[in-house]
């Protein structure tokens, strides 16, 4: 069966349980403005910068039972990006924020 035929057979029989405030929980890990590439409050550059904030925040949420995650990628589009004049960087940041979700999901799949 794969992920996608899970899901759905998950989401046709019983509650499936996302994980919450990914913004909070990072802002929570307490981040420098150095973690940030002085872009304070551009979460997604954690993908880069500090992994591990972003990894451990999944975990907690996996460590709980959730059944998904989200990534850390909300910011990571044209609109948010231009505010912190990154754009060049969405590519870089979805990827990443994507990878870390895959890998701790992995982990506790």
């Amino acid at each position: 069966m794969t992920r996608a035929d899970a899901l759905r057979e998950a989401l046709a029989t019983r509650v499936v349980v996302a994980d919450g405030a990914m913004g909070t929980m990072l802002q929570a890990q307490d981040p420098t403005l150095e973690d940030f590439e002085n872009l304070e409050g551009c979460n997604e550059i954690l993908n880069v910068t500090r992994p591990d904030i972003v990894r451990s925040v999944h975990e907690e949420y996996f460590a709980v039972g959730v059944d998904c995650v989200e990534t850390n990628t909300f910011g990571a589009n044209h609109s948010a990006a231009n505010e912190y004049e990154i754009a060049d960087r969405i590519y870089e940041l979805s990827e990443s924020g994507a990878r870390i979700a895959r890998e701790v999901a992995d982990e506790f799949g």
